[in-house]
This record gives C-alpha cells, sequence and structure tokens, in this order.
C-alpha cells in the first residue's frame, strides 16, 4: 500500500510529493498528459500521453518504494555499469537520489533535468527528459572514468502473447543459454527471454494488438538494446502473472563504453497501429 504525501507544488504543473520513503515529481500537464519521476534513479516512472488510455510503460503494482531498494518498472538507469559483473546489480546510480537541476514547462512542451552529484558535489551524470508528443530521454555521463549505461525501459503491454517485437537484428547473444543465436527480425516472446543485441538500425517497434497501438522507439549514440521478460522466473517486486503485461526493451552502452560528455538517448512515440 502506498502511502501519499504531497510535500511541494513547485509550479502549476508540478508538484514533488512522496510514495512512501520515495521522493516523486508529479507532471500534470493540461495538453501533454501526465508522468511521474521518482528522484531515487532518476527513474520515469509513468509517461501516459493526454489521449492515451494505457500508461506506455509498466511499473509493478506491489512496488514498495523504500529506500534504497531498486524501482521495478519504468525506465531504471543502469549506470556505472551493466548488468552482475558488480553489486549492486545495474550500477549505483539507480539506487542514488538525484537532484532536480532545471524545469522548463509551456504549453507544447516540458523539460525536467536531475543531476547525480559525486561525494564532492561534482555533477557526475546528468538526465534530461523531454515531454511533448513524444518522450526524449537524454542520459550524459560527465564521470572521469568511462562507464556503461543503459535505459532499461518497461513497457507495458496488453497480454504478452499478442505482442510483436520488429526491426531488430538477426543475431543476439541469448544470455539464458549463453549462446549467439540466430533469430528473426521480428520476435514474439513465448519464454524468458533475455537475449542482447548489436544495433545496426536506431529504430524498433513494439505492436501491440490488445490495446491497438504501436510503440516506436528510437535508440541514439547506443550500441546495443536488450529485449526482456521474465516469463515464469521469480523476480522481486513482482507478481507471477505480471510477465504477461510487460516488456523490456533497452537502449545501451555496454561494450562500447561512454565517456566523458558522452550521451546517450531513447524516444518513444506512440502510434495507433494499422
Amino acid at each position: 500500500m502506498i502511502q501519499y504525501k504531497k510535500i511541494k507544488q513547485i509550479s502549476p504543473e508540478l508538484t514533488l510529493c512522496y510514495y512512501n520513503q520515495i521522493p516523486v515529481l508529479e507532471l500534470n500537464h493540461p495538453h501533454l498528459g501526465e508522468a511521474k519521476v521518482a528522484l531515487q534513479g532518476a527513474q520515469l516512472l509513468s509517461w501516459k500521453p493526454k489521449s492515451e488510455q494505457q500508461d506506455i510503460l509498466w511499473l509493478s503494482p506491489i512496488e514498495p518504494f523504500l529506500l534504497g531498494q531498486a524501482i521495478r518498472g519504468g525506465i531504471p538507469i543502469c549506470y556505472p555499469w551493466f548488468g552482475a559483473t558488480k553489486k549492486p546489480i545495474h550500477g549505483t546510480a539507480r539506487l542514488a537520489l538525484w537532484k532536480l537541476s532545471h524545469f522548463d514547462i509551456d504549453i507544447e512542451h516540458a523539460r525536467i533535468e536531475l543531476v547525480l552529484l559525486d561525494q564532492q558535489h561534482i555533477v557526475e551524470a546528468k538526465v534530461v527528459m523531454l515531454f511533448s508528443e513524444k518522450c526524449e530521454l537524454i542520459f550524459t555521463h560527465y564521470g572521469k572514468q568511462a562507464a556503461q549505461a543503459a535505459f532499461h525501459t518497461y513497457f507495458h503491454v496488453g497480454n504478452i502473447e499478442q505482442v510483436e517485437i520488429t526491426h531488430l537484428p538477426t543475431v543476439c547473444f541469448n544470455a539464458v543459454t549463453q549462446q549467439q543465436e540466430q533469430v528473426s527480425s521480428s520476435r514474439r516472446i513465448t519464454q524468458h527471454t533475455d537475449c542482447i543485441y548489436t544495433l545496426e538500425t536506431p529504430t524498433n517497434y513494439i505492436l501491440d494488438h490488445q490495446f491497438n497501438r504501436q510503440i516506436e522507439v528510437t535508440h541514439q549514440n547506443a550500441t546495443e538494446t536488450v529485449l526482456w521478460n521474465p516469463w515464469h522466473s521469480v523476480m522481486s517486486a513482482m507478481q507471477e502473472q505480471d510477465y504477461q503485461n510487460m516488456l523490456c526493451l533497452e537502449t545501451a552502452r555496454i561494450y562500447q563504453l561512454l565517456h566523458f560528455g558522452e550521451s546517450i538517448r531513447v524516444t518513444l512515440a506512440r502510434k495507433k497501429s494499422n
């Protein structure tokens, strides 16, 4: 159960509140729709365009919102490493509290900027979120050491068995079998899936027949994308059946590290199905 507490009305459209232990920015824009951003991890939790009945992003219905615990859903930022090669898994940035450094909201656009400060209060990383008819996230690395980074985007789907992901490469590394595999460019998920692709084209599409929509996902300055769904595997802060309504299509720099001042960007656009 979420205990909601309003802290501050930052602007007519932007509110700071708490979900249990986590500070969250709520954007409610009369023309653009709604978005929610956790300050822990600079994590976009929700994006619901004005004309949309269903959220574009998936967030666990049993997320406890505990400080220092990774939030299951939305768009976690994996940084400065990806995966379980070190602890905590997917890096420290998603567990740290970020600072709202700037915002700008007008009738057609909303811009939110958050920064991650190191122990000397020097900016280590920055995330810019842009909301219009699209949603864009830009992550910039300012650390001294080269780093991995990824937007680990959880997409909300109507029924995983009625979803198709298209325009993928035809070779992937299957992290479940630990083998490189030849695969179709159009994928349907029917089992535990964890595939790392080297990007060949910048745009993929998620065709959701139950929600009657396409989500266009454009990766910029990324070198990999990762397709993930745990299927029946037990995951923290997920119910057994939750895999049916989500999939992850990630925007990543895993093998080609980010250097000072380099960015990755993901753009999400909702389109009507044909």
